[in-house]
């Protein structure tokens, strides 16, 4: 079915795998969850995301509790969110979002992985402008009894699309309404099995067989750096 189709599948699959570094990447996303809005996750939606996050990983709750409890403490680690824009091989537009103690070793590592790939790194705004920043939630078909009402109640939290993906229906709203859709999920008792933010490209550009592996090449190594929590792209993923 062609490369982008493995990718896509393999990407979904192993979200979260690799146990050491899922558990720094969900580390560093509790740390930026309580950064940004405290340590009690009922008052915390991005804390309850990152939290259900930890739970896909399988790590351990006293892990979890630990991280939380390291982040609001007053020698906690001082993460921040960077997010790095450049293009990969044959003009495909990538934000690179992560999560650093160290912006000057980030950008350096970012800059060396786009050079060596046939990609280069560009300038605040480069490419952003080509993504919307968005919440998704993924939620199981068979735990929705009336499709159209749920739906019309969701509008009303902000809710923008659904997508279906398997046995999947996957929630999209603006990244604003995360809140406001996640509250909306847990008053109607709809138990979602992941929920995101994701930046979601305006435009695609179909590649070639030979192309999509050079860009899949740049992607999976920027990944590997623990530096980087997600890759978006403008490449066309569909068979």
């Amino acid at each position: 079915m062609g490369r982008a189709f493995e990718y896509r599948k393999a990407t979904k699959m192993k979200r979260w795998a690799g146990m050491a570094k899922a558990f720094t990447r969900v580390g560093r996303q509790i740390a930026l969850a309580v950064k940004s809005g405290g340590g009690d996750p009922n008052y915390n939606p991005r804390l309850r995301m990152a939290i259900q996050n930890a739970k896909a990983a399988n790590m351990p709750k006293a892990n979890v509790d630990n991280a939380i409890k390291k982040a609001t403490s007053k020698d906690s680690e001082n993460y921040e969110e960077v997010i790095y824009e450049g293009y990969a091989p044959h003009g495909i537009a990538v934000l690179v979002e992560t999560a650093t103690d160290n912006p000057t070793r980030t950008v350096a590592n970012v800059r060396h992985v786009f050079s060596k790939y046939g990609g280069s790194l560009g300038t605040f705004g480069s490419v952003s402008y080509m993504f919307s920043h968005k919440a998704v939630f993924a939620v199981n078909k068979t735990d929705i009894a009336d499709r159209d009402e749920f739906e019309l109640e969701m509008i009303d939290a902000g809710l923008e699309e659904i997508r279906e993906e398997d046995e999947q229906l996957l929630l999209i709203s603006d990244f604003s309404d995360f809140g406001t859709l996640n509250k909306a999920l847990e008053d109607k008792g709809v138990e979602f099995q992941e929920s995101r933010l994701e930046w979601v490209p305006s435009v695609q550009k179909k590649l070639s067989d030979e192309e999509v592996e050079e860009v899949i090449k740049l992607i999976e190594k920027m990944e590997e750096d623990d530096d980087v929590q997600n890759v978006f792209h403008t490449m066309d993923m569909s068979e």
